[in-house]
Formats: structure tokens, sequence, C-alpha cells
């Protein structure tokens, strides 16, 4: 059964659990919400739905109920590979089944004919003043796209069906996908290879194909298979996530909606995060380490002077998780079992990091949570494979979060989701309530 079939059948056998909960017990209570949460982001109130992945504040991220190594383990490898071809990982993303490599391979030969990506994208690009950061250029290249979308057109034909409208979403879905990697690699070379663009190797896969287009190694390959896994979803509160959820609430197609998204992902406290982290470790490396190995006794030394500077240590902690980042452990085994990354001095010095910062950041009592997040670890593997210019990290990252958000949109339109509108109140209302004990709900 082709993919689309799959989803639909899912779809519709999942519509009637949703009507039950809103029929049946819409009104049971679920959360409650403190005057530190209204002001603070609105952090752990559970408002969101989805079942692509759930985050877990001890366990770790987990897509569609499988943690990382099982999601590894699962799915089909790609050929030559210990990793899975990002193709069979969307397809259980959208589905929640690990696919045959039958299905993979129906996938593959999917994206093939909608990875082309229209000339007048790539000249809107190349519009931009050359110093632009990348993820403008993402930005506007996605949106670029917006007037070919499947699904505004069929809101525009004046037939527009709230049971069918998914499917519409699904095919915009599948071309952001599909052609986010082409418009990364264009924008790479764009930028840092003098405009030297590579085609697309119609026999590659996504993973390998967008190592192909940026001239990368080999071994490249596997590291954009992980990466984008690794950074395609961590449930729907996120920035990103949830900025592409309530843009498309409003019925934006899923170009707006993921234009939207990448703004978000393009903040110093989300995705922008990686290349902060990489420069601040370059940073620590030179002052501390340079021509010195790493000791336990060195770093615990430097990272104390750190934070007596009233300085942080990047990369550690998290909104959510409580514990190591699966995504950083994923990619440090990465590291660990790939001869020469192993003994990389940059990898060796974020390596004692890892050993020594929990403690220090313990003994410091100034954090919730001191173990590293997936920040912590990325920017090294580009680094030590060639790519050096870290602005273009959020870029990878961005690649990666396009197949989590356009799985949720796609099934937030196959089971009706509302337009998402909280209630804000002033803070005179929250000095009264905090002089009542709290609001009076009647």
């Amino acid at each position: 059964m082709a993919l689309k079939d799959t989803l639909k059948q899912k779809i519709e056998e999942h519509r009637p659990r949703i009507t039950k909960l809103t029929k049946e017990f819409g009104k049971v209570k679920i959360d409650e919400v403190t005057i530190d949460q209204c002001i603070g982001g609105a952090r752990d109130i559970r408002s969101l739905v989805t079942d692509i992945s759930y985050l877990d504040p001890q366990e770790g991220i987990r897509f569609r109920g499988k943690t990382i190594p099982e999601t590894f383990e699962a799915l089909p490898k790609a050929a030559g590979s210990s990793y899975p071809t990002v193709e069979s990982f969307w397809y259980m993303l959208l589905t929640g089944d690990v696919p045959t490599q039958a299905q993979v391979d129906e996938v593959v030969a999917e994206w093939k004919i909608r990875q082309a990506v229209p000339q007048y994208c790539f000249d809107v690009i190349r519009a931009l003043p050359r110093d632009s950061h990348p993820m403008v250029m993402l930005s506007v290249g996605i949106l670029a796209l917006q007037k070919d979308s499947k699904f505004a057109g069929f809101y525009n034909s004046g037939k527009f069906n709230k049971m069918t409208a998914w499917e519409y979403v699904y095919e915009d879905a599948c071309d952001i996908v599909a052609r986010i990697p082409v418009i990364a690699a264009f924008i790479y070379n764009l930028k840092y290879r003098a405009d030297k663009q590579i085609a697309i190797d119609p026999t590659l896969d996504m993973g390998a194909n967008f190592a192909h287009m940026i001239g990368q190694s080999e071994e490249y390959k596997d590291v954009a298979r992980m990466y984008f896994i690794l950074h395609s979803d961590h449930e729907s509160g996120n920035v990103s996530a949830h900025t592409t959820h309530l843009v498309h609430s409003a019925l934006s197609d899923p170009y707006y909606a993921y234009s939207a998204g990448l703004n978000g992902l393009a903040g110093p406290l989300h995705g922008l995060a990686n290349q902060e982290v990489l420069d601040w470790t370059l940073k620590f490396q030179e002052k501390y380490c340079k021509d010195v190995e790493p000791t336990a006794e060195l770093i615990k030394a430097a990272l104390w002077d750190t934070l007596n500077a009233g300085q942080v240590i990047p990369g550690y902690g998290h909104a959510v998780l409580r514990k190591t980042d699966p995504r950083y452990t994923s990619q440090r085994e990465f590291c660990l079992n790939t001869p020469g990354l192993k003994d990389y001095p940059l990898f060796k010095v974020i390596a004692m990091i890892f050993e020594v910062a929990p403690g220090v950041l313990t003994e410091h009592g100034k954090t919730k949570n001191p173990w590293p997040n997936v920040d912590a670890q990325s920017g090294v593997i580009q680094m030590y494979y060639g790519l050096t210019e870290f602005e273009f990290y959020t870029v990878l990252f961005g690649v990666g979060r396009a197949l989590g958000c356009m799985a949720n949109i796609t099934w937030d339109r196959g089971l009706g989701y509302a337009l998402e509108r909280p209630k804000s109140v002033t803070t005179a209302m929250l000095e009264k309530w905090a002089a009542e004990g709290g609001r009076n709900i009647a």
C-alpha cells in the first residue's frame, strides 16, 4: 500500500478517538496554570496534542513511541550503512509503522520526482545580499515556493473540504521535505563554495544526496542521515514546531507555516544555539587547551573560571530534559566509533567537558539540569568533516526539523485541529489573583 493510502487509513481510524474525547470528555481538566508559567513562557503547560513524538524529562525523545536507539535499530538501513535513510524515518513519522524496504523505495522514488526546485527559487535567493545569514536565505527560499502550494490552491478553488484538506497539506509537505535539502545545498555552495553548484544525483537517498551536493566525502552521508533524523522533532512545544503549528492553524499553507517556523528556529535560544555553542567551545579550547591535553583537572578549573566570571556553559541544560539528551549520546557514540574523529582534538575537549561539567554545575547549584543537550555535540562532527562555517549549522537543523513539522501539520489537518487562540491576561489581573490566592473559577 502506498504511503498516502496508508496515512489515509490511519487518519480515518484516529478521527473517532478525537471526536469521542471532545464530545464526551471535553471538560475534563488535565492541567493547572500558575502565575510563574504564565509569565515564564507557558513552560510545562499541557496544551498541545501530537502523536509524532513525546519528550520525557528522564528518558528523552521518543519518535512514534520509539527511543532513538530503537528507531535506528528498527528502520531499514541505507545501502552499505548502519544508519537508516531519512525516507524510512519519514514513513514512520507519518504512519507510526516501520516500513518495509519496498515501502522505503517508494518514498525514495517519490522524493526524487518532487525534489526538482524551480529556478525562480534559486533566483530569489541569489538576489539577496551575499552576506545574508543562511537562515534568511532558507526561509526566503521556502516562502518563494508558496505560489505552487497545493493546499492554497485547494482552499482558493471554492471546493474546500475539511475532511480532505489534509491530502493537499500532505502534497505540500512532501514537496517541502524533498526540496529543502536541495535548497540548503544551493545556499551552502552559493555562500561558501563560490557558487559552484553540484547537480542532484538521482541514484542517492536524501542524506547521501545532500552530502554529494555540498561536495562532501562518502563518510559524511551517514552524518547527514543521522543529523536530519535526530533534529527532526522534539514534540510540539519548541519554538519551531509550535510556530509552524500555530501559523498553519490559521489555514496558512505549509510554505507560510514552515518559513515562519524557520524564523523561530533562527533564534539564539533555539536552533542558533548550536553555532553559539561551537563558537564558545573553540574559544574555550584556544584559551585553556591549546597544545595541551584536556585533563579532568584542567577542564574543571577552566569551567569554574567560566562560572565565577558570571558566564554560562553553553550546551548544558534543557527546558524539559533532566538527563543527558539522548541526541547528544547518539552523536557522541558516532564520534567514538569513527576512526580519526574520536582522536580529534576538539572532540577530546568536548568529551572531557562532558565528563566534568555535570559535577561542576551540580556543585555550582544554579541549574536544574547539569546535563548536555544536543547542541553540545553537534558542531564538532561538522567541523571534523570540514563544515567550518558554523552559521550554516542551523540550516542543517532546519532541514531535519522540516520532517517533524510537516508530519505534524499533515496530521493537524487530518484530525481537524482548530485555530490556536489562547487567552491573555493583564498584570493587574495576576496581582489580584495573587492577593486572593488564585483565580476564582465558578
